[in-house]
């Protein structure tokens, strides 16, 4: 049994039924989420810690042991404790707003083992549980248009998926997502990606993404002056509502 989630279930008053109902499953799947232990399906983990007021870390924590590569754990500790995330992005959907099947297409000529792949997409999508938390952070991404175009591996309805869910994400109260028009020229934003978390304790740190390794940046003098591209971005891009409208056009013109 999985005492942490009949716990859960207890304190929140959710039965079987109830959680089911707000999952979108059938009960008897609920039932074995507590009385067999079982872990819920990646696309519902998330849906079902909201629903107990829980953070999935708690209910699963073998689902969630550590897969990041060594070099990545620092930031992914400073993205769970962080109140807000700003990040743009000139390649990739941000990780936190990444399907499971558009996290593995990512991973795909690099020279890495089957086994690899899955601990590396288990560890990207396990990461999006900050978003679902009781009191998840404030995320703003902003990502260029040719993001949303960029094909894989003809495979159309991977990206129809991942720029539904794009949407579907940028709906959450606490996260908003903006694009850069593909028409924009020249900005700030060609320098490369980078995201800065703001802590509870007033600071601010970086991740910046390179070719052969990323650096998390905490001086002062640095931060600045992503601060100072991020606002030019930022200036660029367009504004939620009329992003939100470009992914969903982008989405149904992936068929």
């Amino acid at each position: 049994m999985n005492r942490a989630v009949i716990e859960a279930m207890t304190q929140s008053g959710e039965t079987a039924e109830s959680l089911a109902s707000r999952v979108g499953v059938d009960p008897k799947t609920a039932a074995r989420w507590a009385s067999h232990g079982r872990i819920p399906q990646t696309r519902h983990r998330a849906q079902v810690a909201m629903a107990l007021g829980r953070d999935i870390l708690e209910l699963w924590p073998e689902a969630l042991r550590r897969r990041e590569p060594v070099w990545f754990r620092r930031w992914a500790d400073i993205e769970r404790e962080a109140i807000a995330l700003r990040g743009f992005e000139l390649a990739w959907i941000p990780g936190l707003l990444q399907t499971e099947a558009y996290a593995r297409a990512t991973l795909a000529g690099e020279a890495l083992t089957e086994e690899e792949v899955d601990q590396l997409t288990k560890a990207r999508i396990g990461r999006q549980s900050v978003l679902h938390r009781a009191r998840p952070p404030l995320l703003v991404a902003v990502i260029d248009e040719a993001v949303l175009r960029r094909p894989v591996r003809g495979r159309p309805e991977l990206m129809r998926e991942q720029c539904a869910h794009l949407a579907e994400c940028a709906e959450l109260p606490t996260v908003q997502v903006h694009v850069v028009p593909a028409d924009t020229g020249m900005y700030a934003g060609l320098g490369g990606p980078f995201i800065v978390a703001d802590l509870d304790d007033g600071t601010r740190v970086a991740h910046v993404d390179g070719q052969v390794r990323a650096q998390i940046i905490d001086q002062r003098q640095d931060i600045a002056t992503l601060e100072q591209r991020w606002a030019r971005i930022v200036g660029e891009a367009l504004p939620r509502a009329q992003s939100l409208d470009l992914i969903r056009k982008v989405a149904a013109a992936w068929t």
